[in-house]
């Protein structure tokens, strides 16, 4: 069986507030941990109207007040965008309310545009400092020396579990180096998917938290009790790239009966291309399709988005992938054997 969990970018729909988008990524947290999913995770995103988890950490304690068992986390905080101490305050802070519970996603790329960027007040260059930005979050978490001259109030001791976002080589290097798990951004960026766990897999460094490498694929899956139904709820997320194509940010659209009709065949190849990871249909053409994926990454969990207009759509969605889970073999063989 392969563990599955939920990423959720708490989609703001037309003709809902952000406010209605975070009581219902409540009530999908409480439906997710009632499914068996191993860990409920949101983003960091700024400046987005169709996005409403920008203040990450906070979105967090309010999902993980709201559960009572299942893992709550990021995915991920843009760790160039804050000070490692502020991050190691927050997440300490989160693990002391919700002890055992917390996750600590990190990504090194800003979740936003240039404009946003200056608003945040980011260095530009501050990406570039990624990995000793990562070392000291590590190292806040750690037991405080004695005389230590700076440390997180709650944080020291707690040791937060940390993972490395990426969706490049980059991101698998890191991880590997710190010896910690990596999830990629297949969800939408799958281009370097196979190559980066091949380097993940093959540059990894065992650590206290680690011993051996962890992969999670992000990936969309859209399942409904037919294949019809299921590529009709698709075409909110297929819309939504469009836009991205479009240089068009905004609200989640609903479904649409024919989505040919609202893309150019330039825009196709491109917003599909993007979504090459995405999985839509019926229970068991998903779990035919998953099954694939699994075998061929080799994979050790599955993070899964569905960007699903409607709310009890998207609950169905995840209560039938769940039952998929139940039947997904993991890959013969060991995946760090095999890399």
């Amino acid at each position: 069986m392969i563990p599955l969990s939920v990423l959720d970018l708490v989609p703001v729909r037309l003709g809902d507030t952000p406010a209605d988008a975070l009581r219902k990524s409540l009530d999908l947290a409480r439906h997710a941990e009632r499914c068996g999913f191993t860990r409920y995770w949101v983003a960091e995103h700024h400046n987005m109207t169709g996005i409403a988890s920008s203040a990450t950490s906070v979105v967090i304690g309010w999902l993980a007040g709201g559960t009572s068992t299942i893992r709550v986390g990021s995915g991920g905080v843009m760790l160039p965008n804050h000070s490692p101490l502020v991050i190691a305050e927050q997440f300490g802070t989160l693990e002391s309310l919700y002890p055992g519970r917390i996750d600590l996603g990190l990504g090194r790329a800003p979740g936003t545009d240039q404009t946003t960027m200056r608003a945040l007040r980011v260095d530009p260059r501050a990406a570039e400092h990624f990995p000793d930005d990562v070392a000291a979050l590590r190292m806040l978490f750690d037991e405080a020396e004695p005389g230590q001259a700076v440390r997180a109030v709650p944080g020291a001791g707690l040791k937060v579990p940390l993972w490395i976002l990426g969706s490049s080589l980059y991101g698998a290097q890191v991880a590997a180096y710190f010896g910690l798990p990596y999830g990629f951004a297949s969800h939408f960026a799958p281009d370097e998917l196979d190559a980066a766990l091949h380097v993940y897999r093959g540059q990894f460094k065992p650590s206290v938290q680690q011993a051996r490498p962890h992969a999670m694929p992000c990936i969309n899956v859209v399942c409904a009790d037919t294949d019809d139904e299921a590529r009709r709820l698709f075409t909110s997320l297929q819309q939504r790239f469009v836009d991205m194509v479009r240089n068009r940010r905004g609200l989640l659209s609903p479904p649409i009966d024919d989505i040919e009709t609202y893309w150019t065949p330039h825009e196709k190849a491109h917003a599909m291309r993007m979504l090459a990871c995405s999985f839509v249909g019926s229970p068991e053409t998903v779990r035919r399709e998953l099954q694939r994926f699994v075998e061929r990454t080799r994979c050790d969990e599955l993070m899964v988005s569905a960007a699903i207009f409607d709310h009890d759509a998207r609950k169905r969605s995840y209560a039938l992938l769940a039952e998929v889970g139940r039947a997904l073999e993991p890959a013969r063989g060991a995946a760090f054997e095999a890399a």
